[in-house]
């Protein structure tokens, strides 16, 4: 049936290329693939909260359909992609994992929800442009793949390497699908802690930037980008890596520097966010050490429901993106196959941050840590090769009052995700 369907949507694409004889790739170089992604999430409040939990387990489906291009100068073609979401377990107390949506009246979580997104993507040369459903995975905007389902955006999407080198990006969106959400919406600010107004919408992101390979170690990035009416950024960064000794040197650098876009409806913002992460890879062993430094009037802003591409990017309960807050970060990965058991990975990461200007949530100076481990396992052969077990466990606490939004929690997070090639 699939076969079927790529079919008759190669048949949709010769017509819209004006007659153009369709290539054989449009369906030779075709490929589908089926995720199913069952996920646990459970963040246990330690002090007594409206919300004693958030606290969900559900099944997820994710099918992709990628078709070829057709012959001639410019190629088209035609992607798909099918959600769907299954509530295992789940109740009206312990809504608000990001799993599964829920009545905002009376907390029910929904039973399932669905999604199909269409993306038509025409290809010249080294580049491609992409049309309708859009995922990026860029310092200024990083869809977020956390969750049961992806988070995506409706737009449009341009990636070039016409010159050696550099990966030019750019783009235009005006919705965001997120990731316990059915439907399109309105972009607007991630404001955690009341750092902005929330309800401010756009209806227009844009961006352009890319990454040059200045040398085989050697990649510098730059970003600009802007949400109508409420911020503009510009992205500053350099990854570098080189031997050093018996291992070598991962030397990651990253500056963000935000202000008002036109009106300014999410309020007043002015920010500059400077972070370096170093990491000695040594055999079987990774050894990272980060600080981070916020300065400016206020916090730094991000698309609500995307990921902040930031240093600290995998912590579970707070972002540390608060006004003035400089956090510092040490962080060990293991590698088991250096003892004979290839596929298994540890992490071991402690993040604290200090300096918080919150007058709101209870003043100045305040501070907040996060410690993680984590434990992954890809099966490495058998009927199920692929398979992906991944178990995760954070302690979060803070001083904040007891009016912040970030509360002392403990949180725990387990997914299996096995990937099907359907051909």
């Amino acid at each position: 049936m699939l076969k079927t369907s790529l079919r008759a949507l190669s048949a949709c694409t010769c017509v819209l290329s004006l007659g153009q004889a369709c290539a054989s790739g449009f369906i030779d170089d075709s490929h589908a693939d089926l995720t199913m992604r069952n996920y646990y999430f459970d963040r246990n409040y330690v002090n007594a909260t409206p919300q004693a939990a958030a606290r969900e387990w559900a099944q997820g489906f994710i099918l992709n359909l990628r078709s070829g291009y057709t012959e001639g100068p410019v190629g088209f073609g035609l992607d798909a992609q099918g959600l769907l979401g299954v509530r295992l377990d789940s109740s009206r107390a312990h809504t608000g994992t990001g799993l599964l949506p829920y009545n905002p009246t009376t907390r029910e979580p929904a039973d399932e929800y669905s999604e199909l997104g269409l993306t038509a993507k025409l290809r010249a040369s080294k580049s491609e442009l992409q049309l309708g459903t859009i995922s990026t995975l860029l310092p200024i905007a990083f869809a977020s793949p956390t969750r049961l389902l992806p988070q995506t955006f409706r737009g449009a999407y341009l990636k070039s390497q016409e010159l050696e080198r550099l990966t030019l990006h750019v783009g235009w969106l005006d919705r965001i699908n997120l990731r316990d959400s059915t439907d399109y919406q309105k972009m607007s600010v991630g404001s955690p802690n009341g750092r902005f107004n929330g309800a401010a919408e756009s209806d227009r992101f844009l961006f352009v930037g890319g990454d040059y390979a200045w040398s085989p170690q050697l990649t510098l990035k730059y970003y600009h980008a802007e949400l109508a009416d409420l911020y503009r950024k510009d992205y500053y960064g350099f990854v570098d890596n080189r031997p050093l000794g018996p291992g070598s040197l991962k030397s990651d650098f990253r500056l963000f520097v935000t202000g008002e876009d036109g009106a300014a409806k999410a309020g007043p913002v002015d920010n500059r966010n400077a972070a370096l992460m170093l990491t000695y890879a040594l055999g079987s062993h990774k050894f990272g050490a980060g600080y981070m430094q916020l300065s400016g009037k206020t916090a730094m802003p991000y698309l609500f429901g995307t990921e902040p591409l930031v240093i600290t990017e995998g912590t579970m309960s707070s972002e540390f993106l608060n006004p003035r807050e400089r956090s510092w970060q040490v962080r060990y990965d293991y590698n088991f196959a250096g003892l004979g058991v290839p596929g298994l990975n540890g992490m071991l990461r402690y993040v604290s941050g200090d300096n918080i200007e919150l007058p709101k949530l209870g003043g100045s100076n305040l501070t907040e840590s996060e410690k993680d481990i984590e434990l992954s396992y890809v099966l490495q052969g058998g009927a199920l090769k692929g398979l992906a077990l991944r178990a995760r466990n954070a302690w979060y606490r803070n001083d904040f009052s007891a009016r912040a939004s970030h509360r002392d929690d403990n949180e725990l997070r387990l997914n299996v995700d096995y990937t099907w090639k359907l051909w």
